[in-house]
C-alpha cells in the first residue's frame, strides 16, 4: 500500500478552495486562496488584468514550462426581473438548465449574497400529456419578494451573477464530490505539484509557470491572454474529462474513461506528439496507471489556446476523469487526483531545458 501524497493541509486547502465561489469573470477571491497556499512553494507571482494568477519557479530561466488548470466555475446571470419579482436567467458558461429546478442559489450583490431558489410548478398542477421540461426560457428564481421593487431593494439587478452553494464532501472514503471540481481540481493539482517540487528540493533546468487561468468556461479566454504574456516553450494542461461508464452515455461516441482507473492522456492534433510520448513513457516507467482518449479536431480545453499561441507551443493534456460534469455533484476518485499530480510531477523531472520536441531531430 503506497503512502498518500495528499496531507491534511492539502485537503484543508482543497475544501476551502472548492467551497469558495469563483464564477467566470469573478475568479479573484478563489485566486487569492490559491496564491496564499502556493506562496511557500514558488519564487514569485504575477497576475493579469482579468485575474489569471501565475506562480513562478526559476523566473530568470529563458526556457519556460507551463503547468495549467483553470479557476472559473459555471454560473448564471440575472437577465430579467418581472413585475411579480421573479428572476429569469442566462448562462455564464455551460450551466445545465435541467438540474436547476428546486436548487438553492446564491445571488451575488455588492451588499453580499442574497439567497433564492429555482422554483418549479408542483407535480399535481402539471399536465402530464404535455408536460414542459426545464429549459433556459422557463426556469426562474424566487427570492421571496412580492414585486420587482422589492427585488431591487435587495440589491439584485440585471447582471448579478448566481452560483450554487453546494459544498465539498467525501463519498465512500475516496470520492471527492462538489460543484466546480471542473476545474478547481486542476488548480489544486498543479499547486500540489509545486509543493512536491519544493518539499523534495528538486532543481529544475527551466522556469516553471504554475498557471491558474480564468474564463475557460466561455471559450479558453484566460489561457489565450496568459499564453501571449508568458510565451512558454512547453505547456502541460490539466482539466477534467467525462467518466463514460455511467448511464445514458454512448461509449462509441464518447470513448471509454472511468474514475479510479488513472489519468487520461489525450491524443489530438493540438497535442504535441513527442511531448505526449514523454508523458506516456513517464507513466509506464513510474507505474502510474493511465487511460487514453482520442479527441477530434479540438480538445475543448486550454490546451488548444496554448498549443496555437506564439507560433506554436508544445502542449499536452492530462485529464482527470469526472462523473456528472456541470452539475452540483461532480465526482472524482482520490486515486486519480493523486496520480495526475504524480504524472505531472514526474514528467517535469524528465523535461530538459532547451528541449524542442522537434519531429525533425
Amino acid at each position: 500500500m503506497t503512502t498518500s501524497i495528499l496531507n491534511d493541509k492539502s485537503l484543508t486547502f482543497l475544501e476551502e478552495y472548492l467551497n469558495n465561489a469563483a464564477p467566470t469573470g469573478y475568479e479573484w477571491d478563489g485566486q487569492k486562496i490559491w496564491m496564499k497556499y502556493l506562496k511557500p512553494y514558488v519564487d514569485e507571482f504575477f497576475t493579469d488584468t482579468y485575474g489569471t494568477a501565475v506562480g513562478v519557479i526559476n523566473p530568470k530561466a529563458k526556457f519556460k514550462v507551463v503547468i495549467e488548470g483553470h479557476a472559473d466555475e459555471i454560473s448564471w446571470y440575472v437577465n430579467y426581473i418581472c413585475d411579480s419579482g421573479l428572476l429569469y436567467v442566462i448562462r455564464n458558461g455551460g450551466s445545465d438548465h435541467q438540474i436547476a429546478p428546486s436548487k438553492i442559489v446564491n445571488i451575488h450583490t455588492k451588499n453580499g449574497i442574497r439567497k433564492g431558489v429555482f422554483g418549479w410548478p408542483a407535480i399535481h398542477t402539471r399536465d402530464k400529456a404535455k408536460e414542459e421540461a426545464p429549459k433556459p426560457e422557463n426556469i426562474f428564481i424566487d427570492v421571496g419578494a412580492k414585486d420587482k421593487e422589492e427585488v431591487e431593494k435587495m440589491g439584485i439587478h440585471v447582471g448579478c451573477v448566481i452560483t450554487y452553494p453546494d459544498q465539498f464532501h467525501i463519498l465512500n472514503e475516496d470520492k471527492f464530490v462538489c460543484r466546480a471540481l471542473d476545474n478547481r481540481m486542476g488548480g489544486f493539482m498543479i499547486a500540489e505539484v509545486a509543493r512536491l517540487l519544493h518539499e523534495n528540493k528538486n532543481k529544475l533546468p527551466f522556469g516553471l509557470y504554475i498557471t491558474n487561468s480564468v474564463q475557460e468556461e466561455i471559450g479558453l479566454r484566460g489561457a489565450e491572454m496568459i499564453a501571449e504574456r508568458i510565451k512558454p516553450n512547453v505547456a502541460i494542461v490539466t482539466d477534467v474529462t467525462h467518466d463514460t461508464t455511467t448511464p445514458m452515455i454512448d461509449k462509441k461516441k464518447q470513448g471509454l474513461a472511468e474514475i479510479g482507473c488513472g489519468p487520461v492522456i489525450a491524443y489530438a492534433p493540438a497535442v504535441q506528439q513527442k511531448l505526449r510520448d514523454l508523458i506516456v513513457e513517464t507513466a509506464e516507467k513510474k507505474m502510474i496507471p493511465f487511460q487514453r482518449a482520442a479527441l477530434s479536431r479540438a480538445t475543448g480545453t486550454d490546451t488548444d489556446a496554448f498549443a496555437y499561441s506564439n507560433g506554436g507551443v508544445a502542449s499536452a493534456l492530462i485529464s482527470l476523469p469526472l462523473r456528472y460534469m456541470h452539475t452540483t455533484v461532480e465526482m472524482v476518485h482520490r486515486d486519480d487526483v493523486e496520480n495526475v499530480i504524480k504524472l505531472i510531477y514526474e514528467t517535469l523531472l524528465n523535461i530538459k531545458g532547451g528541449e524542442t520536441f522537434s519531429y525533425f531531430e
